[in-house]
């Protein structure tokens, strides 16, 4: 049987795509018109692999936090859903893919308020120390990673 240069090539494309390529994780991302660390937070979404979509829900924002079982102190600017886990605020996307691999019996993950150095909270050089926690089915919550201040 012959091949041409081009079918062994186009053959080889396909193999090494296939090897190299893995299929993005969605992330629905619920946040209000005009947020902008919604917005960067998203980007580093995109930067580790993660296929993120805003949807602006306004109002309903807290809604959807209540009903997802985020407690009020977890509350952030923007509730985001993966692969059936909730990401409440500025969740480094290495913990979300910890939490992927681990698949714990959760909710999901939050980070309260908007600690500044979370990612989407970059301002400068300045870091504040602050926790990602896993939000247990029951609502309580314990510390899944720390990150220091600098």
């Amino acid at each position: 049987m012959k091949y041409s240069i081009r079918t062994i090539a186009v053959g080889t494309l396909l193999a090494l795509v296939g090897t190299t390529t893995t299929a993005q994780t969605a992330v629905h991302v619920a946040k209000t018109r005009g947020c902008g660390c919604c917005v960067a937070w998203m980007d580093h979404l995109s930067e580790a692999g993660f296929a993120p979509a805003g949807e602006n829900i306004g109002g309903a924002l807290i809604r959807l936090k209540m009903d997802r079982g985020i407690p009020v102190n977890m509350f952030s600017c923007h509730t985001a859903t993966v692969d059936g886990y909730t990401v409440e605020g500025h969740v480094p996307a290495a913990d979300i893919n910890r939490l992927l691999e681990q698949r714990p019996d959760a909710i999901g993950l939050a980070v309260p308020g908007m600690p500044i150095g979370s990612p989407g909270m970059d301002f400068g050089d300045r870091t504040d120390a602050y926790d990602v926690f896993l939000v247990n089915n029951d609502g309580s919550t314990e510390v899944f990673s720390s990150y220091p201040a600098n």
